[in-house]
């Protein structure tokens, strides 16, 4: 598994590739679910911090660009930090928060709006 500077290296990239508009980093994506990490890997309970930053994580993501950029960094880091796409989309709904889609390793993420 890659430290947090090779997955942050990775999600720029990302982030370029998906949109110059985004105003949200894949550090800032990291920084907002690195609580969940345990909970994401099958290891551990949902923490209030966890919830409290994805529930950040989708207040800041306002801007089409700004999901897209969500919806890479979350491709990029998922299968780097271990967690499981059951897990992701669980998570969401345990944290109380209504997103328009389902995460799938293959998903598109120029289609978010």
């Amino acid at each position: 598994m890659g430290g947090f500077g090779e997955v942050k290296v990775v999600c720029l990239v990302v982030v370029a590739a998906v949109t110059a508009e985004s105003t949200i980093s894949c550090g800032q994506v990291m920084r907002s679910v690195s609580p969940c990490l345990a909970y994401l890997r099958g290891s551990g309970p949902v923490a209030a911090s966890c919830c409290d930053g994805v529930k950040n994580l989708n207040k800041a993501a306002a801007t089409t660009p700004d999901r897209q950029a969500v919806c890479g960094c979350m491709k990029s880091l998922a299968p780097t930090v271990g967690a499981k796409a059951d897990l992701i989309n669980s998570l969401i709904s345990k944290c109380g928060v209504a997103l328009p889609y389902r995460y799938f390793s293959s998903m598109d993420c120029s289609k978010i709006q």
